[in-house]
């Protein structure tokens, strides 16, 4: 079954669902600095939920290439307050922490979040798994390799796909041996890997559905569409909208995006789509 158990919810993944993107860092690619005080931030949220958005990824630490690094202090200031702030005005929210950090994980959870969305699955803090289990949440493993620093000039593969899929086969075992249930698996479209990689990751997606746990795809507005069409991110909605189709025809169960009306009629389309293929 493709399920999540969400704070006692079990969201229903045979239907894809969508994941709102709210970035409380300054310098996201997209939309960093946008949301940063009380208002926007509540409008942004109660937007993405009026548009159908299953679930809000909130994030405190920007994991594009070559960002800077902040310390778990500056982190927990971001995101910690947005947290109580959602989840007081928004009490059935399901809250995904976009974070690579134990403590940064394990304070949101305690403030009310209801899964961890981490970049490095448990590579960047040792920790992290252990406390996911130990707050029996969903947990979101992406690939990448480096950090958010180095990983551009990380992407030698011997075979992509198949490096790929031995790390989270790896991963996977770890966290089932925790007694983490709920695993939700990225690719991890641009994180340490060049454009004509990506599209090979996506043409060859449908291979991750062998591990028979949800599949996320993050594409919103990435440089892998926008270079690809000679845009700038702001211009890239379209492009989105279209590999988010792809990805949904390949086995994707969550799509993680800016933009959630959209998303959101991508997979009706999808699924009328379907229903006439069965």
């Amino acid at each position: 079954m493709m399920t999540l158990n969400c704070k006692g919810n079990l969201i229903d993944l045979q239907q894809p669902k969508v994941m709102g993107v709210l970035n409380l860092t300054p310098d996201s690619f997209y939309d960093g600095g946008k949301y940063k005080d009380e208002k926007s931030i509540l409008t942004k949220t109660e937007k993405m939920l009026t548009d159908g958005a299953t679930f809000i990824d909130v994030g405190a630490y920007s994991s594009r290439p070559g960002a800077d690094d902040i310390s778990v202090d500056e982190e927990l200031k971001r995101i910690a307050p947005v947290v109580s702030l959602l989840v007081k005005h928004f009490p059935d929210i399901i809250l995904s922490i976009d974070s690579f950090r134990s403590r940064v994980a394990q304070q949101c959870i305690e403030l009310g979040a209801a899964i961890i969305n981490d970049i490095s699955a448990g590579v960047l803090d040792p920790l992290m798994m252990q406390t996911v289990a130990k707050m029996k949440v969903p947990y979101i493993m992406m690939h990448m390799k480096g950090t958010p620093q180095t990983m551009k000039d990380l992407n030698n593969y011997n075979d992509l796909v198949e490096d790929i899929c031995f790390y989270f086969s790896e991963k996977i075992a770890a966290a089932r041996a925790l007694g983490i249930h709920d695993i939700v698996i990225d690719p991890g479209f641009g994180f340490a890997k060049n454009i004509a990689q990506n599209y090979e990751l996506l043409q060859k997606y449908s291979l991750f559905q062998t591990f028979e746990v949800p599949l996320l795809a993050g594409l919103s507005r990435k440089s892998m569409i926008y270079k690809v069409l000679g845009k700038t991110p702001d211009e890239a909605l379209n492009g989105t909208t279209a590999l988010n189709m792809v990805a949904l025809e390949k086995g994707a169960s969550i799509l993680r995006v800016h933009d959630v009306k959209e998303a959101v009629e991508c997979v009706a389309l999808f699924e009328k789509l379907s229903v006439h293929a069965e």
